[in-house]
């Protein structure tokens, strides 16, 4: 039923015949996906490649994450796993309890996060104006029962009509950007492109994406971006899940283990992107590109370029703007708080001048 669901929904959307001004959508999740792809033209200039964004903050929740949050909600609901006036529970660093929570407004649903008290205060903010209920947790390794994913899934198992969304290891996750980001891009760049690099968290998105892309041209490089303090850039490179030196800025990607929506993905290779690259990058693209986004797009854009010098001159790299930079605004765009990190000195400083 997902995959009916979510083909008609893509066909609907990525119809030639239909322009999208003239289309009428059916509530919040007619809303997800489809979302633009745009070439960054002054990056594009200076790699010699075409480096295009799909503009996932315009997303009627504001990122990525609410795709996900529509396939797992909908696989739930074309199982019958809930009914109404289910309680929908998830760990999750925000974006992802952010789509669920305005799901869940949109169907009738309670919607209960887990959060690691590590995340921004502004997601807290705007999850409890959505109506979730918000519950942060200290920061554990995943193999700690008190990480904030094993605190959803007891709350969910202990409630009646209550359902753990598990965004990590569900893999209605990556099949539904296997549906619809993957066949998107195919069709938005007429079947020309060369490769495609994101960041991952659940994995969900560079692997549902990979594997439909894969299908239709195997020659597609597919590479996965990593920030400080995970494995995946190890494991990618070598098996290995041995974590990278240091902390991050970024939020919500990096990971500590191989989850079931990233078990298996075909990828090619994975690229290291330190922060102060991340940071440098969210600054040029807000100075220089007029986008204003958070970390783990300055991430993506950083290792599109990174990536433009492996590739023939005139090649076309797709990465994604996860969201936009308003949620985090007191850590990225906090002259005190990158000093305080050791961003600050590297910034060039044409890009300071926004900074208070």
């Amino acid at each position: 039923m997902l995959t009916n669901t979510i083909i008609h929904q893509t066909r609907r959307n990525l119809s030639k015949n239909t322009s999208f001004a003239a289309r009428i959508l059916e509530g919040f999740r007619g809303t997800v996906g489809n979302t633009p792809l745009i070439r960054l033209p002054k990056l594009s200039k200076e790699t010699g490649c075409n480096i295009l964004v799909k503009a996932e903050y315009l997303n009627p929740g504001g990122s990525i994450k609410d795709r996900a949050a529509f396939f797992l909600i909908q696989d739930a609901l074309d199982k019958n796993v809930i009914k109404d006036g289910a309680t929908i529970v998830e760990g999750t660093a925000g974006n992802t309890g952010i789509g669920l929570a305005h799901i869940c407004n949109a169907l009738g649903f309670k919607c209960v996060i887990f959060m690691p008290d590590n995340q921004s205060k502004e997601k807290i903010d705007l999850l409890r104006l959505l109506g979730a209920e918000v519950t942060t947790v200290p920061v554990v390794a995943f193999t700690d029962p008190n990480n904030y994913n094993h605190h959803a899934k007891r709350y969910a198992e202990q409630r009646e009509n209550a359902l753990w969304t598990n965004q990590f290891d569900n893999q209605a996750n990556r099949h539904g950007h296997y549906l619809s980001t993957g066949p998107e891009i195919w069709i938005q760049t007429n079947g020309k492109v060369d490769a495609i690099v994101m960041s991952t968290g659940t994995g969900g998105t560079l692997a549902g994406t990979s594997m439909y892309l894969k299908e239709k041209n195997k020659k597609i490089r597919t590479v996965l971006a990593d920030p400080p303090g995970s494995v995946l850039y190890h494991y990618i490179k070598s098996g290995k899940l041995e974590r990278t030196d240091g902390a991050s800025i970024t939020e919500g990607i990096g990971q500590g283990r191989i989850t079931q929506n990233l078990q298996d993905a075909p990828i090619d290779e994975s690229l290291f992107i330190s922060d102060q690259d991340s940071v440098n990058m969210v600054y040029k693209l807000l100075c220089e590109e007029g986008f204003f986004v958070g970390a783990s797009s300055g991430l993506n854009v950083a290792a599109a370029v990174e990536l433009s010098k492996s590739m023939p001159k005139g090649s076309t790299i797709v990465t994604c703007i996860c969201d936009n930079g308003q949620k985090y605004y007191n850590r990225l765009f906090n002259k005190a708080e990158l000093s305080k990190r050791g961003l600050l000195d590297r910034l060039p400083k044409h890009y300071q001048k926004v900074l208070s």
